[in-house]
């Protein structure tokens, strides 16, 4: 059986795992384990904080550029009626 995890078979997994046992002996190995977990976690986290401010600044730049579209079309509206009462006051 093999297992795919980076093209090793079960007998060479194993052999890693007893290695690790032999190197940091079974008392150490729950507590490299939950450290291990830890960092995972504070990757994951970690990732998710840049994740949330790329989108926020995202939707920030997305507001403003929808925001300054609709005061352009505001002033050409002023404009406009600006313009279109001074033709009825010259008429």
């Amino acid at each position: 059986m093999t297992l795919w995890f980076f093209d090793f078979g079960s007998g060479e997994i194993f052999l890693v795992v007893l290695a690790i046992i032999l190197v940091f002996g079974p008392s150490k190995i729950p507590e490299i384990a939950r450290g291990l977990g830890k960092f995972i976690n504070e990757v994951k986290r970690a990732s998710e904080d840049i994740k949330t401010e790329i989108n926020k600044e995202s939707d920030r730049q997305e507001r403003e550029k929808k925001l300054a579209a609709y005061q352009e079309s505001l002033k050409k509206k002023e404009a406009e009626t600006a313009e279109s009462e001074s033709e009825k006051e010259i008429q």
